[in-house]
Parts: structure tokens; sequence; C-alpha cells
């Protein structure tokens, strides 16, 4: 049915960043007349009053009253009982979709969702058509004319998926021939589209979070787990902003918000046990005495609400995510999943028993040449790095690069593929802590759930092998400073790759990006200005707009020089109050353009160099020598550049 584009829609959320960007999904909807309350208990006090509400969206985790209690009030209340209810929350567990239901919701949905999602459940809701509860879905396996399985797999767009990319890029180029099935991947938005199609059977299988594959076969969804996905993958990543100190770590995240993609999840898992070990209580909103607040996050977004919320302290997610924030300067490395837990299981392979029934031979080929291709990842980082840029950004909307991706598949911490066993002691200590500590998911019989038949024959052993051969796995830890630092530095450097344009001063070769230059000339007649500091030479008529020029030398503090018929002016654009505007430096001669990689270039010098280190990008090793990137925006304060522009 149609929904009333001017209807009242009351919005129930605790943070507030988060409600806006629900009031964002609301609008894009076409729906404008949205009321805001922080809290249950504030939605109470506005709901006591005449206000006509229509529809309310809550979020279940939130001080004073939560969702759950605001739901029973809003039933129990004469005027508004039948107001359609729906929760929009983190509590995905079946148990508390359960709970939820039997209290009267019209409707649930998941964090973090999408406009379409939350536009199915509010048609439902207005119309009166509850979810099904309990319906137990099948799935009719498909075949092709000659007879070939077609396994349809959904995924989502990390790095922890790439075997499933790689195995389709190999397959559909010929490099691998599966004999018993044709492949089709579909990439969703985020886990709970993942989750659900799992469930009712749209799709043969899906690369999930374990936690949430365990919570599925709690509630009886016939699904097996097959083989990992991979191990190890994730970042645990703290805002730049904020001083942090090693000694001072838990005051760092002490009251903050803290994000995470999904409550099953392993990131939540192993962010609660570094922040445990710090001393500190974490938790979800309306907990009792928590200090450290989870909030479920779209990965995708995570940069974005990291940087514009200052009560944030940080995120752990899979990659690419976090070392995208480190290169972009937005976030700082904490550590990497593989240094607190090595090997750790996390994604994994996932398929519905209808179709392993009848099909047990092409789920076979389909596992092992899955096990192949993450051999393959291991062997050609940079091959599957190029595959990795089309299969998880094939629209450029999260602005990967093969650079980024490389970095992240030969971390010497970071996502391993050449070993996909499913261990099942290692998911049980998973689910043990979650379920214990946390008081997140159901425990499950793992011997029901987990199938090691076809992951043994593609790996070439069996469960009791590979069990004698690994150590006792110990709690969680923080890695070394240095470390840290090394790995950090490292990723640091990756959107410092680029062309380059160098030149010289006094006898020594800078570089420039070639994106932030707009032209080159000779020296043109400069019109010197009064009261402006030495190393402004004046401006320059430039196609009949001025601009101002900098003498480069003066401004780094070297020696001036006379100009001579090698000299030029070198355009370029900087960051100023209002803008990006034009300015000319003044340098000896013009070289040449390089094009430099993150291998290339290394972290501006502590120390051993006359130049102000704020004004270094890095120092870049090119056929032995070395060549200083300035920082363009740095090279001129934001105070200069105003009192340049003002002349």
């Amino acid at each position: 049915m149609s929904l009333d584009p001017n209807m009242i829609i009351l919005l129930v959320e605790d943070s507030e960043i988060m409600r806006k960007m629900e009031i964002k999904i609301i609008n894009d909807l076409g729906f404008s007349n949205v009321l805001e309350a922080k809290d249950g208990q504030d939605a109470i006090d506005q709901l006591k009053t005449d206000q006509k509400v229509d529809l309310i969206i809550s979020d279940w985790n939130m001080p004073i009253k939560d969702g759950y209690e605001l739901l029973l009030w809003v039933r129990a209340d004469a005027k508004r009982k039948e107001t359609p209810f729906i929760m929009a929350t983190a509590q995905g567990e079946r148990t508390q979709v359960t709970k939820a239901k039997e209290a009267g919701i019209s409707g649930m949905v998941s964090k973090p969702f999408t406009s379409e999602e939350l536009q199915n459940v509010m048609g439902a809701a207005i119309s009166g058509e509850a979810a099904e509860n309990g319906k137990t879905y099948t799935r009719t396996p498909q075949t092709t004319a000659d007879g070939r399985l077609k396994i349809k797999m959904g995924h989502i767009q990390i790095t922890d998926h790439l075997v499933l990319g790689v195995l389709k890029h190999l397959a559909d180029t010929g490099h691998f021939k599966p004999e018993l099935f044709t492949l089709e991947t579909e990439c969703m938005a985020t886990w709970n589209q993942v989750a659900g199609s799992l469930e009712k059977g749209e799709v043969d299988g899906s690369l999930v979070l374990a936690p949430i594959a365990m919570d599925l076969f709690s509630a009886g969804v016939p699904i097996k787990l097959l083989l990992l996905a991979h191990k190890n993958g994730s970042i645990f990543v703290r805002n730049k902003k904020g001083g942090f100190q090693q000694e001072k770590a838990a005051d760092f995240f002490r009251d903050k918000d803290f994000y995470i993609p999904h409550r099953l999840s392993m990131h939540h898992m192993l962010a609660h046990m570094y922040l445990k070990e710090l001393g500190l209580k974490p938790g979800v909103p309306g907990e009792d005495g928590i200090n450290v607040c989870f909030e479920v996050v779209p990965p995708v977004k995570m940069p974005e609400f990291l940087g514009q919320n200052q009560d944030a302290c940080g995120f752990m997610v899979a990659e690419p995510i976090g070392t995208k924030s480190i290169a972009g300067g937005i976030a700082d490395l904490q550590f990497l999943s593989g240094q607190v837990w090595p090997g750790h299981p996390c994604c994994v392979v996932t398929l519905r028993e209808e179709v392993i029934k009848d099909h047990e031979p092409a789920i076979q080929e389909f596992i092992s040449l899955l096990v192949e291709a993450g051999k393959f990842i291991k062997e050609k980082p940079a091959v599957a790095a190029e595959i990795a840029v089309s299969f998880l950004d094939p629209d450029g909307n999260l602005g990967l690069r093969q650079s980024v991706l490389k970095n992240v598949l030969t971390e010497p911490h970071g996502i391993t593929t050449h070993d996909l066993f499913p261990v099942k002691e290692d998911l049980k200590r998973m689910l043990d802590y979650m379920h214990h500590d946390m008081g997140v998911g159901q425990l499950i019989d793992l011997d029901k759930f987990v199938d090691t038949s076809f992951a043994g024959k593609a790996c070439g052993y069996t469960a009791p092998e590979l069990a004698d051969t690994k150590e006792p796995q110990k709690g969680p830890h923080t890695p070394s400073p240095a470390a840290l630092a090394k790995d950090a530095a490292a990723k640091a450097m990756l959107e410092k790759e680029g062309k380059y344009l160098t030149f010289s001063l006094d006898g020594e070769e800078f570089g420039l990006s070639i994106l932030r230059i707009v032209e080159i000339m000779g020296v043109l007649p400069i019109t010197p200005v009064p009261r402006v500091p030495e190393f402004f030479k004046g401006v320059i008529n430039l196609r009949g707009k001025v601009i101002p020029v900098i003498d480069l030398r003066l401004r780094l503090g070297i020696e001036e020089t006379e100009y001579t018929d090698r000299t030029c002016i070198i355009v370029v654009e900087t960051q100023a109050p209002d803008g990006l505007v034009k300015s000319g430096i003044v340098v000896d001669s013009v070289n040449e353009v390089v094009n430099l990689t993150a291998e290339n270039i290394e972290p501006a010098p502590a120390f051993g160099t006359s130049l102000d280190t704020s004004y270094i990008m890095g120092m870049a090793k090119v056929d032995e020598k070395v060549k200083v990137l300035l920082e363009i925006d740095q090279v001129l304060s934001e105070e200069e550049m105003a009192q340049a522009m003002g002349f």
C-alpha cells in the first residue's frame, strides 16, 4: 500500500548522530513530518500530550527508559495503543525479536538498515500486515540445462569476502573451470540483508559473520557452516582527535561512543575484551554502569561519523575501512585483530541444507575452489587487490584503491585466506564469551552446525589432525607500541601515493602532488605589496586574475638567490578559510613528474632536516635519491593566506 507522505512520525533514538542519519533516511523516503525524542521517557512525555503521531520508530537500547519499556507503555495506553510501532534496533538476536513481537510491535528493522528495508517495514506496519513469526522457509536448488548446480551466494563489500570474488573472477576468466556448478554472487548493503536472504532461502548460501550464522541456526534456519571465509582481517582504530596516551588509554575511551558493525560480530567481542582489559565497562545504552557505549553503525559510515563526533572514541570493523581512515588522517591504529587473537575466525561460508543434501559433489567442488581462491590471494596479493577493487566497489562508491587493498592483504597480522579450515574450538570460544560474558546470542550444538567434511577434503586434513598442531589460545593482549607504530606508519602513507611534480631548491629536490598543480610558467613581472612577510614577493596578473606569489626558498628558510631563466612559478591550489584559492610559488627549476607508491614514501623525519617538519608530507626514495614531499596546505597558514589575499 502507498504511505501518506504527510503522516507524523515520532523517532526515538538516544544517539544524536544516529538520529540525524535516520531522519535523513526517513526524509529520503518522502516523509518530512518527523518528531524527535532522545529516549523512551522523552517519547512518553510527548505522547501524553495531544500531539498527533501516526507512527513510532524507536531504538531498543536507551537510557532512562528503553524502547521495550516504551512499547509496553504505548500498548497499555488507551489513546495510543493502536499506534503502529516499529523497533529499529541493534538488538537483532532471534530471542529479542520474539520478545518484541509478543509485546506487540508492528514491525522490526535491525540496525544498520537501508531506506529500502525501512520502507518495507513501514508499509507492513501501517497496513497491519505484521511480519510472519516462526515461518520456515525452504530453498529449491536450481540447475542449468546441462545439470550443473546454480549456486547463489550473498556477501557485503568487505575484504573478508574476497575469496568469493576471486573464485568468481577466476571462474569467469577460465582460470578455474568448475564442472559441477555455476556461481552467482549478490552484493548486499547490510549484514541484515545477508542474514534475511539466507533465512528466507533467497540465496543458496552466504559469507556472513559467524555469530549471525549461529543465531540463525539457533532459530531453526536449516544452514550449515562449511568453511571459514578468512581468519583475522579486522582493525580497531581510535579517533585521531583527543590526545591519546598509551599510559592513559582508559581515560581516552571512558564515557565515549564506540562503533561496531553488528552486535553479533567478532568486532563486538574483541572490542569488548580489549576495553574490559583496560578496566572499563563497555555495553549498550541503558545497561547499568557502562562507561563505553557501543553503537551499531554501517561500516562505510564509520569514518564520517568518527570525524564528526568528538564523543566517539573509535571503531572496530573489517578492512579496508580502518586502513582507509588511517590513510585519510581520520583515525590512528590501536591494533589489528590478528595481533590480539592470532588466527581467529570471523566470517564463515554457510549453505542451506536443502542445497547440500542432493548436491554434495557440486558443493565439494565449490568448497575446494574457495580454498584454492584463498591460496591465490596469499600467493598473488597484488592481483587479488586488483580483483578486489572491481568486486567490492564496482561503482566506485567506496573509493577503494588497489594500494590500500594490497596493504590489507599483505599486512603481517592482517587477513589470512590460505587456511580456511573451521576449528570448532575457536568457534566455541567465540560463542561462549559472547553468551556468558556479554549476554549476546544463544548457545548451540556446534557438532550439528559445523560440517568439516567438505573443508577436510579441500584442505587435506581432518579436525583432530589440525587440533593437535594448534597451541592453546590466550586472552587478548595489547600489541607493543613499536609494532603499532610500524603498522600505522605504513598505512598512513597509502593516501600519499600518486604522481608528483619534482623541482629544485638550493640543490635539493622537492615534490608536490600533481593534483594540486594548476600550471607551470616562467617568471612574470611581480608587483610588490606593502606590509606582508618577506617571503610574499607580491602579485601577478594571470589572465586577468590577480594571485599572490611566494618565494618558496624564503618560506622554507633557505637563502634567497637571483632568478634565472630556469626559475619557474608553479601555480597551485591551496586551502584557505573560504575554500581553494590559487597562488604561485617560485622555485629554482622544475625537474620531472614521478609516480610514487607507498613503498617509496616514508613519514616525515623527526630530525635530520632543517625544514619545519609540519611542511613535510613525507620523504620519497627514487633511484637512491631522497625527495622531500611538501604538504602545500601547511606551507602557508590560514592566517598568512588570509593576509596575502587581503593585501
